[in-house]
């Protein structure tokens, strides 16, 4: 499993910057993960960040806001995603007590939020529980900053599917195939 230095050291081989801001006492601490490239003047150009924070529990890492600002079609865009979840999984197996992530799949769009979910998916997060108008969801809605589908994930799982998309591991062969 990759560590956050070896992350950043391959970031760098790429041309890209990643950076983490880390903010607060141990008990609450904020997380800012950032991509960057050098822009065309020379200074830093934001690809990427997500932003969150973790409590001290194995369930307390809790995600945030994703902002991917990478054109289509640039060789930076497939990598800049995957790249900052792997860094925000590693932080938190490597710094902090959390093995499991949450976040939610915000329901602005409908099809946005389908979107949303499949990309979520296929990082390893499973559906918990609707998020909608009731009155029982409104402390969650207020935590959360909306309504939409609930999503936990395992930090190892969501880290190796990031390695493997990466292309710093490779898939385990399945059983049964010839290898």
């Amino acid at each position: 499993m990759s560590h956050l230095a070896e992350l950043e050291a391959w970031g760098a081989s790429r041309g890209l910057l990643l950076r983490l801001q880390v903010s607060g006492p141990a008990a609450l601490r904020g997380l800012r993960v950032g991509v960057a490239r050098r822009g065309p003047e020379g200074g830093p150009q934001l690809l990427g960040d997500l932003k969150g924070w973790a409590i001290p529990l194995p369930g307390g890492l809790h995600l945030d806001t994703l902002r991917i600002q990478v054109p289509r079609g640039e060789p930076a865009a497939a990598l800049v995603g995957p790249l900052i979840w792997a860094a925000t999984f590693a932080w938190a197996l490597e710094h902090t007590p959390c093995r499991r992530a949450a976040l939610l799949a915000i329901r602005d769009d409908e099809h946005q939020h389908r979107r949303l979910v499949r990309y979520f998916r296929r990082l390893g997060f499973e559906p918990v529980r609707e998020l909608g108008a009731g009155a029982l969801d409104l402390p969650q809605r207020l935590l959360w900053g909306g309504s939409g589908l609930l999503m936990r994930g395992d930090c190892a799982e969501g880290l190796r599917r990031c390695e493997r998309s990466l292309g710093l591991i490779t898939a385990a062969p399945r059983a049964g195939s010839a290898g």
